[in-house]
């Protein structure tokens, strides 16, 4: 009994428990308090404003990755085929990030992409030793799909 006597922690003053995160009024203001733990060699506020700028980017990322990228439903029951569908989407995932960054120019999601780059109508030809996609000249994608294969040769040639 005289464990639990002092793990038991008395409520603070001004705390709310009605919400199902733990706040605090003050000023007539609720705000919501949490804690920061971190390995990280920095002062406190620089710590706090670190969190501040990367805020709501890991839930974005975990958001593409089950959304976008087939990561919400496993394949199987066995723990070392989902580790190897998780890391293959995780390398597509980065892949993708890459393409969109360095060749697109684009901050798109990849059903966007998807749908206005990927599913283009058009032929495949191939002839002496060459290998062509032929779309409508006049698709609103075309000017992208030119710049990108620009790029693209750029960065083969080291000069992006």
């Amino acid at each position: 009994m005289a464990t639990r006597e002092l793990l038991k922690q008395e409520v603070l003053p001004g705390l709310q428990l009605a919400l199902p995160f733990p706040a605090m009024e003050m000023d007539t203001k609720n705000y919501k308090i949490f804690g920061i733990v971190t390995n990280r060699d920095l002062d406190g506020s620089e710590v706090v404003n670190w969190l501040y700028e990367r805020c709501g980017k890991s839930e974005e990322a975990h958001s593409i990755m089950k959304e976008d990228l087939a990561g919400r439903k496993l394949p199987s029951s066995d723990f070392g085929e989902n580790a190897a569908w998780w890391s293959i989407m995780v390398l597509a995932m980065n892949l993708n990030s890459a393409m969109k960054q360095l060749v697109l120019k684009v901050h798109k999601r990849m059903k966007a992409i998807r749908f206005s780059l990927i599913n283009l109508p058009g032929r495949i030809m191939e002839g002496a030793h060459e290998m062509m996609i032929r779309i409508t000249e006049g698709h609103p994608s075309f000017d992208v799909l030119l710049c990108a294969r620009q790029r693209i040769m750029e960065l083969a040639h080291g000069s992006g």
